[in-house]
């Protein structure tokens, strides 16, 4: 449905004299974003008699809409009536859904000082209400009054930096600015570190003025929650916080991804969208002025919503690796250069540095400063005096990278603990610094970090258990691993060993969690550290041991929904599972059976196994190329039969790059074998005699 012709389509049936365009561009001007014209649409399609009488309950888009049409001169449309006196309207107030004129919107309320019930026309020094006959009287100038209060903080001030802040920031109302002085002079305060405490948005604007003016005592503003300093405007729980903990403050679960994020929008029983489901809505799709189709905005110019894929790049040879591709001329050296290279980061040839490429050839990449070292874009950091294409004042990233490091790692002595200085020295020399930056704003890596480095959560594996899992916490606990922090353990088998314990204890009878316990524990668990022979678990045999105690979860379910026991089930029994719809992982609840026979705890039961020929234990380098060399030179093999077991070979061992490429050619020379895997040659050595 398009909302915008919907509204056009139902003002042009009120109104006969204004054009269809005329219309539509006021309709256009007035219904704004997707969500606001579909509630526009909305309301219009369910009363459309507003646009002929002018009343209210509507939403306020409506009346707007009503004014501007009547301002582009449409005369059968109807002008905004107050809800109460019935008077037309040239601005709008509301309470809920109607609207009123300014005598009928006004509050009413016990005057503070006269105690009549009256219309409120401001409030005093306290906040009590005043009627228009009982002002507040403050005779004292503001600026002087600010002034004084200034010259408290910090004595020299000039008075005409104070005033012009003060004019800048407050705006021409009396009584507004007299709210503000109160306030200032009830707490000074708010000027010298504590205004995220200020009751009115004007004392946040002049306290950044008084800063930027270079006035001494002022302190910047900063969010009291999450410490940075950025603009603070928005009230939460009595203080002034930043947009982004606001943001975090209204997080909801999204009713169709299920990401938790502040939602964007709602949906008509009123359940939270996030942003992604809003944009990737079918309903929101719009024309694409580039490409002409119906596409997910991207993005809004002057002449229309654009989608993502937008205007295809031309065709052109990279100027870096020689290949022909959608290229973007550089900036710095105005040759083309595809996207590759464009995200591409590489140590340069001439300083050495880790850097994007900016010029140069793939064998040999020039970084920016190395291209154009006199633009303006490089400025030294005032930290470490590396060039850097710095976008705001201040350090460089790496250099906040390792400051943001000491803050988490550093201990109540202000240094870091020798147990966490691998860990430091390795994430503070990460080749890029933007992504460990990034993996340390998450709020669990920070607050984890920031346990480890004072001692309040010891330095183990145990108190890493502790935390919810998830994979942000498994990588973490991989870090400290790498970087020796922490001993090297079989996260497989521990992984497992929980999920065996979670399994048997959420079964819901005590002969089943018996049952199950002696199967996982002395059975499953106990074969595969057999196997293992003290060797870390492979991802497979985590999975192949799951599935197996599943298959008995399973089993052992149906039998208690048939009124069954193991020790009760008879071979007809076991065939009804066999054969039913409901069966899942056959073959592994033959495994389980079989056990429970050998272990006495069932009996009258047969369920055939297939025998395993393959290797019992997981193949080391040598027994892999071995079997390579053999599939390669075995004469009485098929090519094709040899190709088909070498490649599964070699996806055993490097699965993320094989099932990426595929295979060119074998060649066979002096005896090795080379093949070539897209741009990858694998050589194997011609076979021993």
């Amino acid at each position: 449905m398009d909302p915008i012709g919907l509204i056009a389509d139902l003002v042009a049936d009120a109104e006969k004299e204004l054009g269809a365009e005329a219309i539509r561009a006021v309709v256009t001007a007035v219904a704004g974003g997707r969500a606001k014209s579909r509630q526009v649409a909305k309301a219009l399609a369910m009363r459309p008699a507003v646009l002929a009488d002018g009343r209210s309950p509507a939403p306020r888009a409506i009346g707007v809409l009503l004014i501007e049409l009547r301002k582009a001169g449409a005369s059968a449309i109807a002008v905004p009536v107050c809800a109460e006196c019935g008077k037309q309207l040239g601005t709008l107030q509301r309470k809920g859904q109607d609207w009123y004129c300014s005598s009928c919107g006004q509050e009413t309320a016990e005057c503070a000082a006269c105690g009549n019930d009256r219309c409120v026309s401001f409030r005093d020094r306290k906040g009590l209400p005043r009627c228009s006959m009982c002002p507040d009287i403050d005779d004292r100038d503001p600026v002087t009054v600010v002034h004084e209060l200034i010259n408290a903080i910090a004595p020299g001030a000039d008075r005409d930096v104070v005033a012009e802040a003060l004019h800048r920031s407050v705006p021409r109302r009396p009584h507004y600015r007299q709210r503000v002085f109160w306030a200032l002079e009830e707490n000074p305060r708010l000027l010298t570190g504590e205004g995220h405490l200020a009751p009115h948005r004007a004392i946040l604007r002049f306290i950044d003025l008084l800063h930027e003016a270079g006035v001494a005592g002022i302190v910047r503003l900063s969010c009291p929650r999450c410490l940075r300093v950025v603009r603070i405007d928005k009230p939460l729980d009595g203080q002034r916080v930043c947009r982004n903990c606001i943001a975090k403050s209204r997080i909801e679960e999204c009713v169709r991804s299920g990401a938790r994020r502040e939602p964007a929008t709602r949906d008509a029983q009123g359940r939270p969208l996030c942003p992604n489901c809003l944009i990737r809505d079918p309903a929101n799709r719009e024309t694409c002025t580039v490409c002409g189709e119906a596409r997910m905005v991207n993005s809004r110019t002057a002449d229309g919503p654009i989608c993502p894929n937008r205007r295809p790049l031309p065709i052109l040879l990279c100027s870096i690796c020689g290949r022909t591709a959608p290229c973007m001329l550089s900036k710095f050296t105005g040759l083309p250069r595809c996207g590759g290279c464009d995200r591409r980061q590489a140590h340069c040839t001439v300083c050495g540095r880790l850097r994007g490429i900016h010029s140069g050839t793939a064998n040999a990449p020039v970084c920016g400063p190395c291209t154009t070292p006199d633009a303006e874009l490089w400025r030294p950091c005032p930290t470490c005096g590396q060039a850097e294409r710095l976008h705001a004042p201040g350090p460089c990233p790496r250099c906040n990278l390792k400051q943001r490091l000491h803050e988490l790692l550093a201990d109540d002595t202000g240094s870091i603990p020798p147990k966490l200085q691998s860990l430091h020295d390795a994430l503070a020399d990460t080749e890029r610094a933007g992504t460990a930056m990034r993996w340390l704003s998450k709020s669990i890596v920070s607050t984890v970090l920031s346990d480890l480095g004072p001692g309040r959560r010891p330095l183990t594996h145990e108190a890493l258990d502790e935390l919810p899992e998830g994979k942000v916490v498994e990588h973490i606990r991989s870090v400290l691993v790498a970087t020796g922090v922490l001993p090297q353990r079989d996260e497989q088998m521990v992984r497992l060993e929980r999920h065996v314990k979670d399994l048997v204890a959420s079964h819901a009878t005590a002969e089943g969690r018996r049952i199950l316990h002696r199967y996982a524990t002395w059975h499953l668990l106990r074969r595969l550290r057999r196997r293992s022979r003290g060797k870390e678990i492979t991802y497979y045999q985590l999975t192949g041991t799951r599935q197996h105690l599943r298959a008995a979860v399973h089993l052992l379910d149906w039998l208690e929904e048939q009124n069954l026991a193991l020790v009760t089930c008879r071979q007809a029994d076991l065939e009804r599972w066999m054969t039913s719809d409901d069966a899942r992982h056959r073959r592994e609840a033959g495994h389980f059976v079989r056990w429970a026979l050998s272990q006495k705890i069932a009996r009258d039961l047969s369920f055939p196994a297939v025998r395993w020929n393959g290797p019992s234990q997981t193949m080391d380098d040598e027994a892999r190329w071995d079997t390579a060399r053999r599939l390669l030179h075995d004469d009485a093999l098929k090519p094709e039969d040899r190709l088909a077991g070498l490649l599964l070979l070699l996806y055993a061992q490097w699965p993320a790059a094989i099932s990426r490429l595929t295979v060119d050619h074998i060649a066979e020379a002096d005896g090795a074998v080379r093949i070539h895997l897209g741009a990858v040659p694998v050589e194997l050595p011609a076979p021993v005699a």
